[in-house]
């Protein structure tokens, strides 16, 4: 079979995935089965495929043949999909065995990478569900001429997505907007040999995303090198499962807790990169605080942040990963980091520093399951000189579209946010350009409604001639930061129970 399986006939045979699962795993959990049996069917297809080639170049000679397949990744006797297929019985234990043959065989680049999914528990996942789950991948052959690098990728995203939406309210910890994530890829520009940084890199869609920024602008994207860190053990196997299914070869993911635990250090340095790209948990309460105020690293230059709320220990990371000169960062934030009281020194420092250039506020509902809106802050250690002492505020709560109960960016609002970004100008309702001095008269204060203001110059002066429309938008540029305020008062007093609790 060799006809190119079309999106449409993709999305539907993983689908039929995770209806196989339907009733039985919480969709939430669907995850730590599908994934890693859709990677193990891909290894599996993709070496038949080079195994045909070689059997066919070398006239029929099966070693020689199987020497060639192994070349790019090894796949033991007795641990191919086709032979656990065949299995009758403990079917859970024939996956697991087979995946831990094929981690062992391919030492450094596939340890560890099928997860710890409970394959072996018959109570919660049946031999007969587990036939039926491999009886449906194998309903399709995922070979690269059948299914290129590139449309394999879309599917699992479309997985990632499909899972997300199906998962809860732990979605957004497993899931980001990629709508966002290409705009931001877009507005940090990463270059063909750049390092590329995600200290908490989910399933790996931003190290992705600025992949295909840089193939989209005509770079080449094999010469990136892509690094992430992800504390959760399964969405660290299912990042590394992703970079191989799109292709990608120069990456390290390591497992463990940034803060806790930064896995890149060059000696008693943490090592820096061209770009970060970043959506750290929000607001977490449990972390280790009081190691944080002597951090080994160097990391708490700005301050401790309090108990209750690790977003600037994540920001203080981010930045510190930086490269002295390159290096540049999209971070997406709650807006309660621009202007939360607790956190005003640290604001102060940063600002003083002039590392921020751009904030930019995103409109309501991009992310699964809530309808809050969340900014995206844009650092550079060394700005354009046309840009410094300047900070960048775009107001693009009403670039959105949303269909089906889900919200997203259209490429027309991608590129009018991306043409502001790069016209570092004024525009009036959307953006403005404020001086360091102007920033700190508003007490450091990152708040975008403070600097972008929706009524035209001449409708204030014009009070009288004012239409309905004006008013109605003045009102809301005026409560919306009023909401902004209240949401960050709310944060703050949970921070402080959240504080006493930790402490007693």
């Amino acid at each position: 079979m060799s006809d190119t399986l079309t999106k449409a006939q993709l999305e539907s045979y993983l689908r039929g995935a995770a209806t196989v699962l339907r009733g039985l795993v919480d969709a939430g959990d669907y995850k730590q089965f599908i994934f890693p049996l859709l990677f193990f069917k891909r290894l599996s297809d993709v070496w038949d495929e080079e195994y045909a080639r070689a059997l066919d170049a070398y006239g029929g000679a099966e070693a020689l043949a199987r020497t060639e397949a192994n070349e790019r990744f090894t796949i033991p006797e007795g641990a191919h999909w086709s032979e656990v297929r065949k299995v009758p019985k403990n079917v859970g234990k024939a996956i697991q065995d087979a995946m831990r043959a094929i981690e062992a065989a391919n030492p450094g680049r596939l340890d560890g990478i099928f997860g710890d999914a409970p394959w072996t528990n018959k109570e919660r996942v049946p031999d007969r569900t587990l036939k039926n789950l491999l009886e449906q991948f194998s309903s399709q052959t995922l070979s690269i001429a059948r299914v290129p690098e590139d449309s394999l990728g879309d599917g699992y995203e479309y997985l990632v997505g499909k899972f997300a939406d199906d998962g809860g309210s732990t979605a957004q910890e497993f899931y980001t907007n990629r709508t966002v994530v290409h705009l931001m890829a877009q507005m940090l520009k990463p270059q063909q040999g750049e390092s590329i940084y995600d200290p908490t890199c989910g399933t790996g869609g931003m190290l992705l995303s600025a992949l295909a920024e840089v193939k989209r602008a005509g770079g080449e994207h094999r010469t990136l090198k892509l690094y992430g860190q992800e504390r959760n053990l399964m969405t660290a196997s299912i990042a590394r499962m992703n970079l191989v299914l799109h292709g990608v070869e120069d990456f390290d993911v390591q497992r463990g807790d940034t803060l806790d635990r930064p896995r890149f250090a060059d000696g008693d340095q943490l090592r820096t990169f061209d770009v970060v790209l970043a959506n750290p948990p929000y607001s977490i309460k449990r972390w280790n605080r009081e190691a944080w105020a002597s951090d080994a690293w160097g990391r708490n230059f700005l301050g401790t942040p309090p108990q209750g709320r690790a977003d600037y220990a994540f920001f203080q990371h981010i930045l510190k990963s930086m490269d002295p000169k390159t290096g540049r960062c999209a971070i997406l934030f709650p807006h309660g980091v621009l202007f939360r009281k607790e956190e005003a020194e640290m604001r102060r420092k940063l600002v003083d520093a002039d590392l921020v250039e751009c904030v930019l506020g995103l409109g309501p509902n991009l992310f699964f399951n809530s309808p809050m809106e969340a900014c995206v802050v844009f650092c550079r250690n060394e700005k354009p000189a046309a840009r410094r002492g300047r900070i960048l505020f775009i107001d693009a709560v009403n670039e959105i579209a949303r269909e089906r109960a889900v919200s997203f960016l259209k490429p027309e609002h991608q590129q009018r946010i991306l043409g502001t970004y790069e016209a570092f100008a004024d525009e009036a309702g959307f953006a403005s350009v404020a001086p360091l001095d102007e920033v700190a008269a508003q007490g450091h204060s990152l708040s975008i409604p403070l600097y972008v203001k929706r009524v035209s110059a001449k409708a204030a002066e014009d009070q009288d001639n004012r239409s309905l429309s004006e008013v109605w938008t003045e009102w809301e540029q005026e409560g919306r930061g009023f909401w902004q305020q209240m949401d960050a008062l709310v944060d703050t007093l949970d921070g402080l129970v959240n504080d006493e609790v930790a402490r007693g």
